[in-house]
C-alpha cells in the first residue's frame, strides 16, 4: 500500500513537472527557511497543490516574511529615534528628507521595485515554459543594462544637483537648499545599488526565496545607526546630517550584498550574476524577452513613480506650512510604515510570484481566489492597526521621538500627520496588492493610469487643504487619493476577472471593523488609566502604551475568533499546525 502511494505521488510529480517544464529538469538545491525551495520544486508544487495547500504554504511564507520585516521595521524605528534625537524636525532634517526623496523617486522610476514588477512575470513565464537558458540570458542582460543605465543617470544627477534640487525647496530657505544639494550628491549613488538589488531580488523571488531579502533591511538600518553615531562627532554641528547620508549609502551596499550572496542557492547562481557584463552579447540586447521587460517597465515605472511622487508632493507642499512640516510628515510616515511593511508589503511580496505563475498558466480561477484571500488578510491585519494608531497616535510619537532636539511641539505636529496617515493604512495595503495583480497579468498600463489620477487628486487636494488644516490636510489628501485609486482598481479588475468575492470582502471588513472598534476602545482606556497612574517618564510611557496595545490586541483576537472570521482561522492554524 505504501509503495503504491509513493509510486502515485512520483507519477503526479512527473506530470506536474511536464506541465511546467516539458522534459527538462532543474537541478536540486538547498532548502530555505521560508519554504521548500529546491529550484523548480516550488513551481512544481504550485502546479499540483490544492488551493488549501497553497494557502497554507503562502501563509507560512508570509508569516516568516512578516517576522523578518517586523525586525527590519523596528530597527528602522530605532534609526528614526536616533536621528530625531540628533536633528529633531529642524531645517537639516527637512533638507535630508528632500535629498533622500528625490533619489528615492528616481529609484522608483528606474530601480528596484519597477524592475522587479516588470522582470518577475517574464522571467517566471520562461521558467514555466522550461526555457531555462532564455530566462538566464534575460537576467544577465538586464543586470548589465540596469548597472550601465543607472550609472549614467547617477553621474548626470550628481552633476546637475545644484539645478535640480532647488526646485523642491522655496527660495527663502537658502541654507536648507544648499544642504539639500550636498546631501543629494552623497545619496544619488544608491540608485545604481538599488537597481542591481532589484534584479537580484527579482530572481530570488521568482524561486520563492524571501528569507534573506526580508531580513536585509534590518542590517541596512543597523548600518545606518552605526555610521551615524560613529561619524556624527567628526562633522561640525551644522554638517552632522552628512553622517546620516553616508550611513544610508553604506547600508545600501550591505542591502545589495546579502541577497546577491543568496543567489548561490538558486540555479542562476552568484557567479553568473557577477560575470553578467562579460556574458552579454550585442544580440542579447535585441532579445524579444528583454524588449518585453523594457516595454513592461515603461508603464510600471510610471505607475510606481507616480505613487512615490506623492511623498515628494507632501514634502514640497509642507514647506508652504512651515520649515518643519516636511520632516514632520516624514517622521509620521516612518511610524505608519511599520504595520504597512510588516503586513501588506509581506502579503504582497509573497503572493506576487504565485500570482505571476497562475497568470502565466492562465489559471484565472485560482489567481482570483488567491488575490481575494490576500485582500481579506490585509483587511484583517491593517484595520486594527489603523484603529490603534488613530486613538494612540500622540503617545506613540511621544515615546518614539520626544527627546533631545525633538520637543513637545514637534510631537503635536507629527502626531497630527500620523493620525491622518492611519486612515490610509487599509487602502494602501489593498492598493499594493491590486497593483501587483495587474502586473502579474502583464497589464501594467491600468495601474499606471490610475496612479496618474492618484497623483492629480493628491496634488489638488493637498493644495486645497493645507491652508485650513495644515499638515493634517496634506496627509488627508493622500488618504482621499488612495481610497479613490482602490475603488478604480477594483472596478477595472472585476471586469477583467469577473467576480472578486467582494461580498465576502465586505462581510469580512464589517466584522473586522467591529472588532477593531473594540480594540480601539480597550487600548485607549487602558493607556489612559496607566498614563495617569505612571506618569510620562520613559518607563511609564513604555508600560502604558504597550499595556494598552496588548490589551487591545487580546480583545481583537478574542473578537475575531468569536466572529468566526475564516482568515483569522488561517492564522491560528499556522501556529497550531506547521503542516497546515
Amino acid at each position: 500500500m505504501e509503495g503504491g502511494e509513493l509510486d502515485q505521488r512520483k507519477e503526479d510529480e512527473r506530470r506536474a513537472r511536464e506541465r511546467l517544464y516539458g522534459e527538462r529538469r532543474l537541478d536540486p538545491g538547498p532548502v530555505d527557511v521560508v519554504a521548500a525551495e529546491e529550484p523548480g520544486t516550488e513551481a512544481l508544487t504550485a502546479a499540483g497543490e490544492s488551493s488549501q495547500a497553497r494557502a497554507g504554504r503562502l501563509a507560512r511564507s508570509t508569516a516568516f516574511f512578516s517576522f523578518a520585516t517586523s525586525l527590519s521595521r523596528i530597527a528602522g524605528l530605532v534609526r528614526e529615534v536616533v536621528a530625531a534625537s540628533y536633528f529633531g524636525v529642524r531645517g537639516p532634517m527637512s533638507a535630508f528628507t528632500i535629498a533622500f526623496q528625490v533619489p528615492n523617486l528616481v529609484r522608483s522610476l528606474f530601480a528596484d521595485a519597477a524592475i522587479q514588477a516588470a522582470f518577475v512575470p517574464v522571467f517566471t513565464e520562461q521558467l514555466e515554459k522550461g526555457n531555462r537558458r532564455e530566462a538566464f540570458r534575460l537576467a544577465s542582460t538586464l543586470i548589465f543594462l540596469v548597472a550601465l543605465i543607472l550609472g549614467a543617470i547617477t553621474a548626470l544627477l550628481i552633476l546637475l544637483a545644484p539645478v535640480v534640487m532647488p526646485l523642491f525647496v522655496p527660495d527663502k530657505y537658502v541654507a536648507v537648499t544648499d544642504l539639500t544639494v550636498g546631501l543629494s550628491r552623497v545619496l544619488f549613488p544608491i540608485l545604481v545599488l538599488l537597481g542591481v538589488t532589484g534584479m537580484v531580488v527579482g530572481i530570488l523571488n521568482s524561486y520563492d526565496r524571501f528569507g534573506v531579502f526580508a531580513i536585509s533591511p534590518f542590517f541596512w538600518n543597523v548600518a545606518i545607526i552605526a555610521v551615524l553615531v560613529g561619524l556624527a562627532p567628526a562633522f561640525p554641528e551644522d554638517k552632522e546630517i552628512y553622517a546620516y547620508a553616508i550611513g544610508v549609502l553604506v547600508g545600501t551596499v550591505i542591502q545589495l550584498a546579502m541577497p546577491a550572496f543568496d543567489l548561490r542557492n538558486t540555479p542562476f547562481g552568484l557567479r553568473r550574476a557577477l560575470t553578467a557584463p562579460f556574458r552579454v552579447r550585442r544580440a542579447d540586447w535585441r532579445d524579444s524577452n528583454v524588449r518585453r521587460v523594457l516595454l513592461l517597465m515603461l508603464p510600471v515605472t510610471l505607475s510606481l513613480g507616480l505613487i512615490n511622487f506623492n511623498l515628494l508632493i507632501n514634502s514640497t507642499v509642507g514647506f508652504l506650512v512651515s520649515e518643519n512640516a516636511p520632516a514632520a510628515i516624514d517622521k509620521a510616515f516612518r511610524i505608519y510604515m511599520l504595520p504597512q511593511g510588516i503586513f501588506s508589503v509581506a502579503v504582497t511580496t509573497v503572493l506576487f510570484p504565485t500570482l505571476a505563475r497562475l497568470a502565466a498558466r492562465r489559471d484565472f480561477e485560482d489567481l482570483r481566489a488567491t488575490m481575494a484571500n490576500g485582500m481579506r488578510q490585509i483587511v484583517l491585519l491593517l484595520i486594527p492597526a489603523a484603529a490603534a494608531i488613530l486613538v494612540l497616535s500622540e503617545p506613540m510619537v511621544r515615546l518614539v521621538y520626544q527627546r533631545g532636539e525633538f520637543g513637545s511641539d514637534a510631537t503635536a505636529l507629527v502626531s497630527t500627520a500620523l493620525f491622518w496617515f492611519a486612515l490610509s493604512l487599509p487602502f494602501n495595503g489593498l492598493f499594493l496588492l491590486l497593483t501587483r495583480t495587474f502586473f502579474s497579468l502583464q497589464r501594467p498600463w491600468v495601474p499606471t493610469a490610475i496612479s496618474g489620477i492618484n497623483l492629480a487628486i493628491t496634488a489638488v487636494a493637498a493644495l486645497a487643504l493645507y491652508g485650513p488644516f495644515g499638515v493634517g490636510g496634506i496627509v488627508a489628501a493622500t488618504v482621499i487619493a488612495t481610497g479613490a485609486s482602490v475603488l478604480a482598481q477594483t472596478v477595472v479588475l472585476r471586469r477583467q476577472l469577473g467576480r472578486l468575492e467582494l461580498g465576502r470582502l465586505l462581510w469580512t471588513t464589517t466584522r473586522v471593523s467591529a472588532a477593531a472598534a473594540a480594540l480601539a476602545a480597550a487600548s485607549y482606556g487602558v493607556w489612559d488609566v496607566l498614563d495617569q497612574e505612571l506618569g510620562r517618564g520613559l518607563g511609564g510611557q513604555i508600560v502604558s502604551l504597550f499595556g494598552g496595545l496588548a490589551v487591545g490586541a487580546a480583545v481583537y483576537a478574542t473578537a475575531i475568533t468569536l466572529l468566526r472570521i475564516p482568515e483569522a482561522e488561517q492564522i491560528w492554524r499556522l501556529f497550531r499546525r506547521r503542516d497546515a
